[in-house]
């Protein structure tokens, strides 16, 4: 089945006509739907207006709260905890990003640990969001089980992404924004909605063997063996067991109770990029690194050598031009 190409703004429009049918404010539909069309710019279609039916589902069945008061307390000099009284979770990081600059801002550092979420979406976004601010950020959420341990044959902890986002002065800014399993479950998702095979090892069946059939994926396999599985327990330990949320196993899942709230944790640290040094050496710097790394003979079969997230900003660049394709099953639920 063909994909759509719609504008920008078309989408846009689409997705958040959608959300406010499940009675989410304008204003946080409009939120919501920036951060899915930023990762569908960016050509991470896991994260972007596929997971519109989902937000949906959950919201009518009561598993998200259309009108959530947020609360933040401040904790220490440069801390927060922020509740997210379980609304939707791109407003709630956004918002929770928006603090943890005011933190570094104060303090040269800030920490803020979000509780009673939901899912947030691509975490690359709010490291962009801290960027234009000049600011240093490293952004952490849990997710259900879904990662088999190194070693084992039976999930425990989730695909628990992580992204970091540093500032530049002449370029963009360098955003790593990484599941800490070998891909993320939306890519999975993706290529059961498009009909296309998945590399044998992002996830294994029933019975522990790989597969490339997403239709057969019953659980993931972590990023490079141990080293995937340690930062996956990192993760959950930085943001479910710091903030006295739920970790591993016992996090509800995404896809299931429907009628329950979430209640994620996602864990923000900022840090002013002129900490240390002038801020305007430390953005200087970043596009002298930049430089030096486009300057590295490229291995053969490469073009060239890129920085992490400068494949996604290239594909960005081309999709505000030509518009973005969007299965025209999901086109078909989003006009419906």
């Amino acid at each position: 089945m063909a994909d759509v190409v719609l504008q920008q703004e078309n989408l846009k429009s689409l997705v958040v006509e959608k959300l406010m049918s499940a009675k989410v404010s304008e204003a946080h539909a409009e939120v919501v739907a920036d951060v899915l069309i930023h990762a569908d710019l960016r050509g991470v279609s896991s994260h972007g207006v596929l997971r519109t039916e989902h937000y949906v589902k959950r919201m009518a069945e009561g598993g998200m709260n259309p009108d959530p008061q947020f609360n933040v307390k401040r904790k220490g000099s440069a801390g927060a905890i922020f509740d997210g009284d379980n609304g939707m979770g791109h407003v709630i990081a956004k918002e929770a990003m928006d603090e943890a600059v005011k933190l570094s801002n104060e303090s040269g550092i800030g920490i803020v640990g979000v509780v009673n979420s939901s899912h947030c979406g691509a975490l690359s976004y709010y490291a962009e969001q801290a960027a234009k601010e000049n600011t240093i950020s490293m952004i952490m959420t849990h997710t259900d089980s879904a990662v088999v341990p190194f070693g084992g044959a039976e999930p425990y902890f989730g695909t628990n992404p992580i992204a970091y986002g540093f500032p530049a002065n002449k370029h963009k800014p360098i955003i790593l924004d990484m599941a800490t399993s070998n891909v993320a479950l939306g890519k999975v998702l993706h290529a059961r909605e498009t009909g296309k095979e998945i590399p044998d090892d992002w996830g294994v069946d029933g019975k522990g063997a790989p597969v490339t059939d997403p239709n057969l994926v019953k659980h993931l396999l972590p990023a490079s063996g141990p080293k995937g599985y340690g930062l996956g327990l990192a993760v959950d330990v930085m943001t479910g067991v710091l903030t006295g949320s739920a970790f591993g196993p016992s996090i509800s899942a995404m896809y299931g109770d429907y009628n329950k709230y979430r209640q994620l944790s996602h864990v923000i640290v900022t840090i002013d990029a002129g900490l240390f040094i002038d801020k305007e050496v430390f953005l200087e710097n970043i596009d002298k690194m930049v430089d030096e790394l486009h300057a590295v003979k490229p291995a053969e079969g490469f073009p060239s050598v890129m920085v992490p997230g400068e494949p996604e900003q290239l594909k960005e660049e081309a999709r505000r031009q030509e518009g973005i394709p969007v299965p025209k099953s999901i086109y078909n639920y989003l006009k419906s």
